[in-house]
């Protein structure tokens, strides 16, 4: 079966499935999609670093206009239909962090790096029933290891300025294990402060791990100076 054959199928039982259970465009609202042609295109990954302190994150979408929709309806809105579209860009943004430390994945030593994501709050696991950034790590064929583990419950961060993240997640992860001579690249969904990041970096360093290199899906652009 070539190629057009299979799209034209594709497409029919794509408008038969609408019928029964009607669905919009989780980037643009667009009926009948759960995620339209142009969106798609909008979540092609333009992989970036950003600094936030010392640390130097590798993302992959800015998050704003369809990246911002989407990603929200993924996280909170229950639209998992979402997550083969999104685990692509995560992925290009691990691939980049892990080729601007050569040194630390080559052929010998790759099998030493474990991708560590943040620990979901328990409000959050009861909301949602899954891990989001585990979730996309999965659909991309990556495999995350659960090294960390909430110490005490941190607040939401929306609506906090820099200050307040800083101090909300200040000592808020804990290690479940020592991690000495454990090498981690960091995985987080959103970068905006930056704040959590580097609570998880604290963490593995207090538990004896090294961090090589730190990955978002998303980054929100800051909006004023430092």
């Amino acid at each position: 079966m070539n190629r057009w054959v299979r799209d034209r199928l594709a497409g029919a039982a794509r408008d038969a499935w609408s019928v029964l259970l009607p669905t919009e465009c989780s980037g643009c609202g667009a009926v009948d999609r759960a995620l339209c042609a142009a969106c798609r295109v909008a979540l092609r990954p333009a992989v970036h670093s950003v600094t936030r302190d010392d640390a130097v994150i590798w993302s992959a979408l800015t998050y704003e206009g369809v990246a911002r929709h989407v990603i929200s309806a993924y996280k909170d809105g229950g639209r998992t239909d979402a997550a083969a579209a999104l685990a692509a860009p995560l992925r290009a943004a691990v691939v980049a962090a892990l080729a601007a430390h050569p040194d630390d994945v080559d052929c010998s030593t790759r099998r030493g790096i474990q991708l560590v994501t943040i620990p979901s709050s328990s409000q959050a696991w009861r909301e949602r029933g899954y891990h989001p950034v585990d979730a996309l790590l999965h659909r991309a064929g990556l495999h995350p290891v659960a090294a960390l583990t909430q110490r005490r419950e941190a607040l939401d961060q929306v609506g906090l300025g820099r200050a307040e993240r800083v101090a909300n997640k200040s000592n808020s992860l804990i290690a479940r294990r020592p991690l000495a001579g454990t090498r981690v690249l960091l995985v987080d969904d959103i970068v905006t402060t930056g704040a959590t990041l580097l609570e998880a970096r604290r963490a593995v360093f207090a538990a004896g791990g090294t961090v090589i290199a730190l990955a978002t899906l998303a980054e929100t652009r800051r909006r004023l100076p430092r």
